[in-house]
């Protein structure tokens, strides 16, 4: 069966002039639609949109990043290692929060994780290249080296939590733009809530002291408790293992403890369980209550966690329009810096 003939007109690959002729306006006026700029009437963007759609025309990325001086990506940072970022709930739903709005706003999401020196000194080169318009950064330390980083490259960044960062050798710290949730209110609220059920010696297992949230909601825990002993708070590290060890340090040198707030759900579901092979009845003898509200942890424990719920794929998506209202000058529309609010969650923990 002989090869069917090339049609060259068929063939070739719809231009902009093309769609332009379709829609029935100027190639700069399709252009700015393709491009996704302002000052064009919405009647005349249907109208580009539907050719767009007819003739199936797709954007060379080249010639829009020279017009545009975007790479249409943004990189997600998170200073964690591997094994974290895959195995707590808080970072998918984050990253799912952040995918779901690059997504509508036609970006690409990439994603890079720094769980070492080796891995500051990628970052450092890939910023450098250019190769994204924006950065969104999350889950940073107290010494960390990703702010100066991307200040050296005057990326535009919005940070996930309050960061603690000096701006400069000078020690002048600007406004940073973040998105984080109440913190503070939240372990106030998880608190007062063990406090009403007659509880008096209510401890707390905390998260690494070199991260804000952790900080706040140890905070919020004194606001409380001022006067709690010393022994009634515990370190932690944001893992199941890590609850479970603090939950045992705390049973050993205080066994009168009658409840515990936890400063977030993985570490509350390690401590419940180091409470229940110690004979310890829940929440009977001991309360507990976590922060995070991550119903794949929370709902799944036995018995089921009280907890302080974030919005946490909401945050996500929150970085990401504060990013692109600065990347498009915009920036009237939202505050600075965005602090969501929290709520209880009560289950049969506490």
């Amino acid at each position: 069966m002989p090869e069917p003939t090339p049609d060259p007109q068929r063939d070739a690959r719809p231009t902009l002039e093309a769609v332009a002729a379709r829609a029935g306006v100027s190639r700069a006026t399709a252009s700015r639609v393709v491009n996704g700029g302002a000052g064009v009437r919405q009647p005349l963007v249907d109208q580009v949109r539907k050719a767009v759609e007819e003739l199936g025309y797709i954007p060379n990325h080249a010639a829009r990043t020279l017009v545009t001086r975007r790479n249409g990506a943004v990189a997600v940072i998170i200073d964690e290692p591997e094994f974290r970022v895959f195995s707590d709930p808080f970072f998918s739903r984050q990253i799912r929060g952040i995918s779901r709005e690059l997504n509508a706003h036609d970006a690409q999401l990439v994603l890079l994780l720094v769980e070492g020196r080796g891995d500051f000194d990628r970052v450092t080169r890939y910023l450098a290249g250019g190769h994204v318009d924006g950065v969104l950064a999350f889950s940073l330390h107290t010494d960390d080296e990703l702010p100066a980083i991307i200040r050296r490259f005057r990326v535009p960044t919005v940070y996930g939590g309050r960061p603690e960062h000096p701006a400069a050798d000078t020690g002048e710290t600007p406004e940073v733009p973040y998105v984080d949730c109440d913190n503070r209110g939240g372990a106030r609220d998880a608190v007062r809530h063990l406090v009403s059920l007659g509880r008096r010696r209510i401890a707390h297992i905390a998260g690494p002291r070199d991260q804000t949230s952790a900080l706040d909601r140890i905070d919020g825990y004194r606001d409380v408790l001022p006067d709690a002993a010393p022994d009634l708070v515990v370190d932690g590290d944001f893992t199941a293992e890590g609850g479970a060890r603090a939950m045992a340090d705390l049973l050993d040198a205080r066994p009168d403890l009658d409840a515990v707030f936890v400063s977030n759900d993985l570490m509350a579901s390690g401590a419940l369980r180091v409470l229940r092979e110690r004979g310890v009845r829940v929440p009977e003898d001991v309360a507990v209550v976590g922060f995070d509200d991550m119903a794949s942890v929370a709902e799944a424990t036995e018995p089921p966690l009280t907890t302080v719920r974030q919005d946490v794929e909401g945050m996500g998506r929150l970085m990401v329009r504060l990013l692109m209202e600065r990347l498009n000058g915009d920036t009237g529309t939202w505050p600075g810096s965005v602090v969501t609010s929290t709520e209880l969650i009560r289950r049969a923990s506490a």
